[in-house]
């Protein structure tokens, strides 16, 4: 004979998709009512017309239907109250006030800036499959387009018709490749340009770390706009205990600004990781020939300026994952990206 705990206990083990917490931990289940066999569970969703719901009519019909003793499974879905919203939101930032977990300095979560001191040299690229990598090495990772501008994470993600719900303002960012994921372009329409001054950038990046439900994370990957602008000096002051790795071509004149980019990092006392190296050679197909197009030497000349490792040379050619700036494993940048993921561990377990 089937049981209120034992239903219970099975539907402790459901989560929200979005929120990957337990419905029963997130106050979702409004009642259970059992008869003859047959079980009748209320869900109260988060918002009216979820995007989810039949996500989570599913897991939790298969759920109870385990139980033993029961026949029949019937989900009703009804939504949570204003009031009832606002207590989730609270209890999931875990206070009341407006000061983001991450931003305070017990965050367990380590947080890597990847910066550059121009455009065009792949920041967005390292910065999107450094993410792809620690998540494949079983972390939990975030990826904050912090390019207010010129976002371009969600594409080269091929995260598109997509939005970010919103429960009581407060936001749930998209996931992609296991990664949870928030840009700019999630709030804009058909590709328009942001038009704003200085202090405008720096509200909505506090948005994004005030406002938006990124969970337990142990990595935070942010990428920065090129330069040295209002951004990421709105990032070296919210998150004092960042790191950073600085992004070259093997060309002298970029890795003459990515100096300046890795030099307001030092000025700001926040430590580079490392310097990585990109579009460092060419490798034809089924050969082992390696063409230096863009020169040799430049990631190796900022290392040694800056007195960190270079982390990786990393190959010019296109990522070949479904369509998206994601490399394949078995590729000569998968691997590459592996080992600078390895180095970031090694340095998070270094400073304890």
């Amino acid at each position: 004979m089937a049981t209120q705990d034992a239903v219970m206990a099975a539907l402790r083990q459901v989560q929200d998709p979005e929120l990957h917490k337990s419905l029963v931990e997130l106050n979702m289940i409004e009642s259970v009512e059992i008869d003859d066999g047959h079980v009748t569970v209320t869900v109260k969703l988060t918002i009216a017309g979820c995007p989810l719901k039949d996500t989570i009519r599913r897991d939790v019909e298969e759920a109870v239907a385990r139980v033993e003793g029961v026949q029949k499974v019937t989900v009703v879905l009804d939504t949570m109250t204003d009031a009832e919203r606002a207590q989730l939101v609270r209890q999931l930032r875990g206070d009341d006030g407006p000061i983001s977990p991450l931003l305070r300095p017990d965050s367990p979560t380590e947080v890597i800036a990847v910066a550059s001191g121009k455009g065009g040299v792949g920041k967005s690229t390292v910065a999107v499959n450094l993410a792809v990598a620690l998540a494949e090495r079983g972390h939990r990772v975030g990826l904050m387009d912090c390019d207010i501008y010129g976002f371009s994470i969600p594409g080269m993600m091929d995260i598109q018709d997509v939005h970010p719900t919103v429960i009581d303002e407060m936001i749930l960012p998209v996931e992609a490749f296991g990664v949870k994921v928030i840009s700019m372009e999630f709030f804009l329409q058909e590709n328009r340009p942001v038009i704003w001054r200085g202090p405008m950038l720096g509200k909505m990046l506090q948005t994004f770390f005030d406002r938006v439900y990124w969970g337990d994370l142990d990595y935070l990957v942010l990428d920065l706009p090129p330069g040295t602008g209002d951004v990421a000096l709105d990032v070296h002051r919210l998150l004092p205990r960042s790191r950073e790795i600085i992004v070259t071509t093997p060309h002298p004149t970029a890795t003459h600004v990515a100096y300046r980019a890795a030099k307001m990092a030092l000025d700001t006392q926040h430590e580079i990781i490392g310097v990585v190296e990109n579009m460092s050679y060419f490798r034809p197909p089924g050969s082992d020939e390696k063409y230096r197009i863009f020169g040799e030497g430049g990631g190796e000349a900022l290392s040694r300026q800056l007195n960190v490792p270079l982390l990786a040379q990393l190959p010019l050619g296109n990522p070949t994952r479904n369509g998206t700036a994601v490399f394949a494993p078995g590729s000569d940048a998968h691997a590459a990206f592996q080992k600078i993921a390895a180095a970031c561990e090694e340095v998070a377990v270094k400073s304890g």
